[in-house]
């Protein structure tokens, strides 16, 4: 995820850790013990938003500031573990919150943690893997479906009309029309494909990581593959000029420069 000036934000989950590549060319350490994040996104103001699998939360970081809770329970009940988010042109938040039990790091890491949520116990509160809005006031908090097996990426389009959500047991993408008040309605399956991180470009095409880098038109057809010697888990555009295409693999980072910038 990148910043509004290009500076690349990714997260190294095994080693619970945050790295930032500047568009001068360093790669520095944002954040150590990040409580395993997963997925980043900017905030309107600028914060970065993370999903902690390990806190089972979504925290907020001002620029030079401290991680700070922005949700961590639904009805009471402590989420299974955050995996990616979007923020809307609202200010909302959708994530999803699936539970990899072979994620044995994660676990390990929840009883460790000096600013956990009560006991360091990894009961199941919640009775399913869901998607989640948090609203713009950053109080309300609901679920908006329960549809999915093992939801992972999500993404949505730049106007607020739609929003793809992969998930990567059923190997399905879908694609929802968001409402005004940010409940979904209208779901279809976009692609039958497995995917884990999405982004979108300018003109709306959806990036899907499956092996290489798999791109599709706003209608579902399928018009390049970005191969990658290695399994891919996320992308996104970053640099100076929001044309170049990174692209998290399992042991590296790699970039393409792209006739398009993102959205």
């Amino acid at each position: 995820m990148a910043n509004a000036r290009g500076d690349v934000f990714f997260t190294d989950i095994p080693n619970s850790r945050i790295y930032v590549w500047s568009v001068d060319g360093r790669l520095s350490v944002f954040r150590e013990r990040s409580a395993h994040a997963n997925g980043l996104r900017f905030d309107r103001s600028g914060n970065l938003l993370a999903c902690e699998g390990a806190g089972r939360r979504v925290t907020s970081q001002a620029p030079g500031g401290t991680p700070k809770v922005v949700c961590d329970r639904c009805e009471g009940k402590r989420f299974n573990s955050p995996n990616d988010l979007w923020v809307d042109p609202h200010g909302g938040v959708y994530f999803t919150d699936p539970r990899y039990s072979g994620a044995q790091w994660i676990w390990e890491e929840r009883s460790s943690l000096t600013n956990r949520v009560d006991d360091p116990d990894d009961a199941e509160e919640q009775d399913a893997h869901g998607l989640y809005y948090l609203a713009s006031d950053g109080k309300t908090v609901r679920r908006c479906t329960a549809r999915f097996t093992q939801p992972n990426g999500v993404i949505g389009t730049l106007d607020g009309k739609w929003l793809y959500v992969s998930d990567t047991e059923e190997k399905k993408v879908r694609r929802f029309a968001i409402r005004a008040d940010g409940s979904l309605a209208d779901e279809t399956v976009f692609i039958a494909s497995y995917s884990d991180g999405m982004t979108l470009d300018e003109f709306g095409n959806l990036y899907l990581t499956n092996g290489g880098v798999d791109i599709y038109t706003p209608e579902g057809k399928r018009i390049a593959t970005i191969p990658v010697p290695e399994k891919t888990a996320n992308v996104g555009f970053g640099g100076a000029d929001h044309r170049t295409l990174f692209i998290a693999a399992r042991r590296g980072i790699y970039a393409i420069r792209m006739n398009v910038r993102g959205q």
